[in-house]
């Protein structure tokens, strides 16, 4: 999306910056890992494709997408968390993952529903090393925390670009102010790591078996930033804020 293009986020356990070219190489290693293929349900894509799925994801309406990178600073002191980016901020060695979501509108099996926005969340902490070290909680909770307070915004330039008029009708009739109604998030049965993350944070199955994939879906419908940073104080995350990013793509 535009909307993050030149917007990173920092807090004392995370840093989030736009997906940019020099992040392509790193992440082109850690998707040539089967099991990451595997837990990402994803296809192998040479160098050159995933230089074109970056510039897709910095510009594509229906995604929203950061790269997970260490704090900057001293994560255990807050007065020594920098206010500015360096080049070596998000440099490749800093780099532990991605944060994505994709935006839907549900209307019904056949169409039929009120339609409704949702946004579908993807969470992934690369290497086996960087796991279990409380990256993936900072991180989903620093991208909750920013894609609830700016939920209009980013809707309105998913629906603008990708959604047909009538939908578009629809929506704004129901409400002036376009909201999500949930968010959602899919994950393997054998994933028990996964799952106790989001349903510690919020999120709930929507059926006690998993689908036809072997996937539980959980939903999340709290939209309340009071909640959010009251989860961020508990979890030891402080200092968030967003930082203008201001390297070229």
């Amino acid at each position: 999306m535009l909307i993050n293009a030149q917007t990173a986020i920092s807090t004392t356990k995370v840093l989030l910056v736009p997906y940019s070219t020099w992040h392509v190489p790193r992440y082109h290693e850690w998707m040539q890992d089967e099991d990451i293929q595997q837990a990402t349900a994803s296809e192998p894509l040479s160098i050159e494709e995933e230089y074109a799925m970056q510039r897709s994801w910095r510009q594509d309406a229906d995604k929203l997408t950061f790269i997970v990178c260490r704090p900057i600073g001293n994560p255990d002191d807050i007065s020594d968390v920098t206010t500015h980016l360096s080049a070596d901020s998000d440099s490749p060695s800093k780099m532990v993952g991605d944060i994505n979501l994709f935006l839907h509108v549900d209307d019904g099996d056949e169409g039929d529903a009120s339609p409704e926005l949702y946004g579908e969340i993807e969470l992934m902490i690369a290497e086996t090393a960087n796991q279990g070290q409380g990256f993936g909680k900072a991180a989903l909770l620093t991208f909750l925390r920013y894609i609830v307070e700016k939920q209009t915004a980013i809707l309105e330039e998913f629906i603008t670009a990708d959604v047909d008029a009538d939908t578009v009708g629809k929506l704004r009739a129901a409400t002036p102010r376009l909201r999500f109604s949930y968010l959602s998030v899919k994950i393997g049965e054998a994933n028990s790591r996964s799952l106790g993350l989001f349903e510690r944070l919020g999120f709930e199955k929507v059926s006690s078996e998993p689908n036809y994939f072997g996937e539980f879906e959980l939903r999340r419908r709290d939209f309340e930033l009071a909640s959010l940073d009251e989860r961020l104080l508990g979890a030891g995350i402080e200092g968030y804020r967003e930082m203008t990013y201001s390297r070229e793509q």
